[in-house]
């Protein structure tokens, strides 16, 4: 099962490439738009702001044709990590903005919890509250007393449909925790950073057939 790990100069990637590894994946990290095509599922890591990314993404030959021609068209399993679930969207309003992959219809906006205690950016450990039933969740504890996932973010997905959204966390309010449509999936929180959450996740995805 070989996973292409997509570097674009933006993402943790020796952490999420050892996590994979360890729940049982063959991982290539490689900005190479061949060997996107070649692999059998994709993750595409995201660390930073939504604009920078979407440019270093952009800014790699071929890459978006790949990612499209992989994913949209072949229907290979996807998994967006952070910043790259991020870029489902349709526009991240981030710093200027800036134009997303528009796999997923909806907006990157602030977090603006209703508790004025709260900062944000959001960072820490909490539990994911489901809001439908996937493959990408089974057997993994969730809710108050489940498994917690580890943030880092100041912006979060509103899908503009509610289907999208497969599990939420509250900061004071609810903050999308993963999107999934078809074979494309997301996280917002860092599952290379979650412990047994993220292990399972990742080994869930790793036998995924959507």
């Amino acid at each position: 099962m070989s996973v292409a790990l997509v570097d674009y100069g933006a993402g943790n990637l020796r952490s999420a490439a050892k996590a994979i590894e360890v729940a049982g994946g063959k991982v290539e990290i490689t900005s190479d738009p061949e060997r996107v095509l070649a692999a059998d599922r994709i993750v595409l890591p995201g660390d930073g702001a939504f604009p920078d990314c979407r440019r270093g993404l952009a800014a790699v030959d071929g890459l978006d044709e790949a990612l499209t021609e992989a994913v949209r068209k072949k229907g290979k399993p996807f998994f967006g990590i952070c910043i790259g679930m991020q870029l489902l969207a349709t526009e991240g309003l981030e710093h200027e903005g800036a134009k997303g992959l528009d796999w997923i219809s909806g907006k990157v906006v602030r977090i603006a919890p209703k508790d004025k205690a709260l900062k944000v950016p959001h960072m820490g450990w909490n539990t994911l509250v489901s809001q439908k039933s996937h493959a990408l969740l089974d057997g993994i504890p969730l809710g108050p007393q489940g498994l917690h996932a580890f943030f880092l973010h100041a912006f979060h997905f509103v899908p503009q449909s509610q289907d999208d959204v497969l599990a939420v966390a509250d900061y004071g309010g609810p903050v999308t925790a993963m999107v999934a449509r078809g074979n494309i999936a997301g996280t917002q929180f860092h599952p290379e950073k979650s412990q047994r959450l993220g292990l399972a996740l990742i080994a869930n995805f790793l036998k995924w057939t959507p």
